[in-house]
């Protein structure tokens, strides 16, 4: 949506408009009378002016109106106007983290801290921070060393699940680059070995 109004919005910077404040018309006008018994010949011309105004109208951004003030959402508008059209927008914008932040205030206010706790944990700078605090987040309703152990077992449950594999699958890699003893060995000729035929 932000590409298709840029967009627009160059098209009407960038092509000139072509209006003119005010065009001049004359008209000229010659007559000639001819009779039968008398001839009559008479001519005249009427000149004249007429001035045409072309302004183009104005685009107004629409308001967007949020009454209430306790609400996690922002509202933004815009217009834009050329000699041929005009183009009005208006939009709101949800913030989800405001929203968690409120929700978790209410649980916590209605005594329930442990879900408050677990839903401020569904943001990833919550959850690494409790972890290197040396609180795990609660899951399956298990705190302390319990939640520990449960978010080993399935750490597809983490919000920094991505980061987590990726850093694990790195440590992976530097133990056995790092591993010198008991190799295993196997007896069998390597593929590349063309000796026996």
């Amino acid at each position: 949506m932000k590409y298709i109004i840029a967009f627009i919005m160059c098209v009407m910077i960038i092509i000139p408009s072509i209006s003119i404040a005010a065009d001049s018309n004359t008209v000229a006008t010659t007559s000639s009378t001819v009779t039968s018994s008398n001839t009559v010949t008479s001519s005249g011309t009427v000149t004249g002016t007429t001035t045409v105004d072309r302004t183009p109208s104005t685009a107004m951004a629409p308001n967007v109106i949020i009454n209430n003030q306790d609400v996690c959402v922002t509202a933004s508008s815009g217009a834009a106007q050329s000699a041929w059209f005009g183009l009005a927008l208006g939009t709101s914008v949800r913030d989800k983290n405001c929203e968690r932040l409120k929700l978790a205030r209410s649980l916590f206010g209605m005594g329930m801290k442990v879900a408050s706790v677990s839903l401020l944990c569904q943001d990833v700078r919550v959850f690494k921070a409790m972890e290197q605090a040396g609180t795990p987040c609660p899951i399956n309703g298990k705190i302390g060393e319990a939640a520990k152990e449960e978010w080993a077992k399935d750490p597809t449950k983490r919000p920094d699940y991505e980061e987590y594999k990726a850093l694990h699958e790195q440590k992976k890699v530097a133990v056995l680059d790092t591993h010198t003893g008991n190799t295993y060995q196997s007896d069998d000729p390597e593929w590349g070995d063309d000796e026996d035929f």
